[in-house]
């Protein structure tokens, strides 16, 4: 295998860059916030659809399967036919299935159609800090992943407000028809201004049977965290987890053998990189059970309806739109694992304040508290991503994007499910104790950010 390209690139330069950064922003936003956006519309979904309210679950969960089970085949993908080709396909998908659930007549074809607007989603989230890469000029990068990061956790938090603007004037179909012309311009832009991979791999094919054993593993990764969740039988969710050894036994010895596997080995093998996907998969569990146990803790303790917990909430996502960028402007002045290392003990302090809060808490106080949480993730996000990115080879690009994506779907996966099987042991009390297990998981992400401090960072 040789590598073929110009080994010299340094990114775009005016105008070009903010079209093709507007590409990739529309682009992430969308696949990221369609992870959340019908949430709360599932009661609607099923009352039209006169299905039963755990069957409408579906809409939600093939979604996010399909994604899991799709990011490192499309990574990889990206590094032999191009993240831009890769990309701006995702788009095309993503775009004809947003239309296919908009159409959808019954819960077996908008589940279908979810499926496909997965894929789409899948293959635009597994190459969209790699195209960041392409874009941004070295000495800039670190702008680049902070205002990326900023897009994310916005699409990442801001799916039920924005549902429930759109359900107060439109019915649930609009969820997904309003893709279909910021879709299609996101692809014309993609067309024309994305750059192509400066360094390629010659001498190598995509590998099926790697693919196939990666969707396996990936798709009983999450079937055995929502078996669990959902107070499946004991004995199904053995069955689970026993398939999910054998076959990701299986899948790492295949591996093994492999230059460039799909499932990066080789990174992971880079201290940097797989402690900055421990620290990134701890801290995405943490965000997301506050995501899911706050609205729940504003409803039952604070008594707020849907347009206040909405309002509320808004305080996390509006904090981050002004942190991450400045943290991704410190990355080369401090050191990325001090950055993560202080952001995440900010997120756990606002965890920790959250659930010992009490029911007299002012509006300012509950704010305050989730504008602290907002602070920490958004100064942690923005080195971590970009210390990632830097660590992995160039022609690795694409497995590094994947991995990145992987472990933010895998924490945010996790702790929805540890939320869900928080009710079930707790009950009422799910939502303070559910803030507790986040405080505690933000403060292993705290360490496991601050042990990179002894390992070499790659050059800048």
């Amino acid at each position: 295998m040789q590598l073929a390209g110009d080994t010299s690139w340094d990114g775009l330069h005016r105008p070009r860059i903010y079209y093709a950064m507007s590409a990739t922003f529309c682009g992430v936003f969308l696949s990221v916030l369609d992870g959340t956006i019908c949430n709360v519309a599932l009661p609607s979904i099923a009352r039209q659809l006169q299905v039963s309210s755990s069957d409408s679950i579906w809409v939600v969960n093939a979604f996010q399967l399909v994604i899991m089970m799709g990011l490192l085949p499309f990574a990889s993908l990206g590094e032999l036919k191009g993240y831009k080709q890769v990309y701006s396909r995702g788009v095309l998908v993503f775009t004809v299935g947003s239309l296919c659930c908009a159409l959808s007549f019954n819960l077996l074809s908008l589940a279908l159609s979810r499926v496909l607007q997965g894929i789409g989603a899948a293959m635009m989230m597994s190459v969209n800090t790699s195209i960041v890469k392409l874009i941004y000029p070295k000495r800039y990068l670190g702008r680049g992943v902070g205002l990326n990061a900023t897009i994310v956790a916005i699409a990442s938090v801001a799916g039920p407000s924005i549902a429930a603007g759109i359900l107060s004037v439109a019915s649930w179909p609009w969820l997904f028809a309003i893709n279909i012309p910021l879709g299609i311009v996101t692809f014309l832009m993609a067309r024309r201004f994305l750059p192509d991979n400066p360094v390629k791999v010659s001498g190598r094919r995509f590998n099926w049977p790697e693919a196939v054993f990666n969707a396996l593993v990936f798709g009983l990764l999450i079937g055995s965290l929502e078996a669990c969740s959902h107070d499946m039988p004991l004995s199904l969710v053995a069955v689970g987890v026993v398939a999910l050894a054998v076959v990701g036994v299986l899948y790492v010895r295949m591996q093994k053998g492999e230059t460039y596997p799909m499932l990066p080995l080789d990174l992971l093998r880079i201290p940097v990189f797989s402690m900055s996907v421990a620290t990134s998969i701890l801290s995405f569990t943490a965000q997301m059970i506050g995501m899911v146990a706050i609205p729940f803790m504003l409803a039952t303790t604070f008594g707020y309806d849907a347009v206040g917990t909405g309002l509320i909430m808004t305080a996390w996502p509006l904090v981050i739109v002004f942190v991450a960028p400045t943290a991704g402007w410190l990355i080369g002045k401090v050191h990325p694992g001090i950055l993560g290392g202080a952001g995440l003990l900010l997120l756990s302090a606002g965890c920790f304040s959250l659930a010992f809060v009490s029911a007299d808490t002012s509006h300012a106080g509950l704010v305050l508290r989730l504008m602290m949480c907002g602070a920490g993730f958004g100064m942690f996000q923005s080195p971590n991503n970009h210390l990632l990115l830097s660590s992995a080879p160039t022609q690795r690009a694409g497995s590094a994007s994947g991995m990145l994506a992987t472990a933010r779907l895998t924490g945010q996966t996790s702790g929805a499910a540890l939320v869900a099987l928080m009710f079930h042991l707790f009950g009422d009390s799910a939502p303070h104790d559910a803030m507790l297990l986040a405080g505690i998981m933000a403060i292993c992400g705290a360490f496991c950010s601050c042990l990179r401090l002894k390992e070499e960072l790659p050059p800048a």
